[in-house]
């Protein structure tokens, strides 16, 4: 866990948009004051999450990252993220790897990456998204 106090922002990473468009639903049903943005494979979320400071973009506390895209997929966003974002931008983001893959080595292979804080299968819903939530930030009851 991070140890945030705030959970300000949210960066959905997924190639469909239908999941993107219901996780927004599914976060937003927790009445959080919470930005959401979404992109759709590992380079977007990159360049996001580097031009976050000249953009004058919300840098995502927590990136919910699927596995499978095109373009970039998830294990070549964390290889990306490893090798170009800064330490400072890290400690500030909490990546959770989502996937329809049952596969126990995507599994195992997230919780041995020490930049992936937590894993979740898909289908995510209202209660998974608040589970997330509750397990990697100091959030009192939501």
């Amino acid at each position: 866990m991070k140890n945030l106090e705030k959970l300000n922002s949210i960066l959905l990473v997924d190639d469909d948009e239908i999941n993107n468009i219901l996780h927004s639903v599914f976060i937003n049903k927790l009445d959080l004051d919470i930005e959401v943005n979404t992109v759709v494979n590992g380079q977007e979320a990159i360049d996001f999450i580097l031009s976050e400071k000249e953009d004058e973009l919300v840098l995502p506390c927590m990136v919910m990252l699927d596995l499978k895209m095109p373009v970039m997929n998830g294990w070549e966003f964390m290889k990306a993220y490893e090798d170009l974002v800064p330490k400072e931008l890290k400690d500030q983001i909490t990546i959770v790897l989502v996937t329809t893959s049952d596969d126990q080595e995507d599994r195992d292979k997230a919780m041995i990456n020490e930049f992936v804080d937590d894993f979740s299968q898909k289908p995510l819903s209202d209660e998974t998204f608040k589970q997330l939530i509750q397990n990697n930030f100091n959030l009192t009851a939501i």
